[in-house]
């Protein structure tokens, strides 16, 4: 059994899984040694627990596209990792999906992240994420933050969520295609 393996043993026996674990819902994380490029987002969504792979919905070609990737290399190469703020669908809010659970990201990352000696840079999808990882670093709201981004670079690149909700922002802020994603597309490339 590897490292990994254990790590993700002990999320299912974890009381607070116990409830995904009864119905033989698994963690949706994906961790490697050789990860260059660590992807964390907010949680997987319903259509990602069902198909049992994160980022398998009209966000994660989103996501591929920035990258510069094809689904291919997103879910094969061994140099990214997705680690989201939860490993489980969380449910459904009045608006979206009800927020990653507290304490979940605090109890398992440190864990997996030290079994990444290569690790080169954390993509922070979202304000969930950044606002765990970047703390009081980031700007006053997410816009500020991803036009920042190479404030925090190479540890961090904190990104918009790719959702098809999030078009009207990519609208307003042509920037983001213009600067980010290139930097972005560099990076992966170099990195896989």
């Amino acid at each position: 059994m590897s490292k990994f393996d254990e790590v993700k043993k002990e999320i299912m026996e974890d009381p607070m899984n116990a409830p995904y674990t009864d119905r033989g819902v698994e963690p949706l994380f994906k961790a490697s040694k050789e990860a260059r490029i660590i992807i964390i987002g907010q949680a997987p969504g319903r259509k990602a627990e069902e198909s049992e792979m994160f980022w398998n919905d009209p966000s994660g070609d989103r996501l591929r596209k920035w990258m510069g990737i094809s689904r291919d290399e997103f879910y094969n190469t061994s140099k990214i990792a997705h680690l989201p703020m939860d490993f489980y669908y969380p449910g459904k809010a009045k608006t979206g999906d009800v927020p990653p659970r507290k304490g979940f990201a605090e109890k398992w990352h440190p864990m997996l992240l030290e079994k990444m000696p290569q690790l080169e840079t954390i993509i922070l999808v979202g304000s969930y994420a950044q606002k765990y990882y970047l703390g009081k670093k980031r700007e006053k709201n997410l816009t500020e933050t991803v036009k920042n981004f190479k404030e925090y670079l190479p540890e961090y690149l904190p990104l918009v969520h790719p959702s098809p909700l999030n078009h009207g922002w990519l609208n307003k802020n042509p920037w983001f295609a213009e600067e980010v994603v290139p930097a972005l597309q560099e990076m992966v490339q170099a990195y896989i």
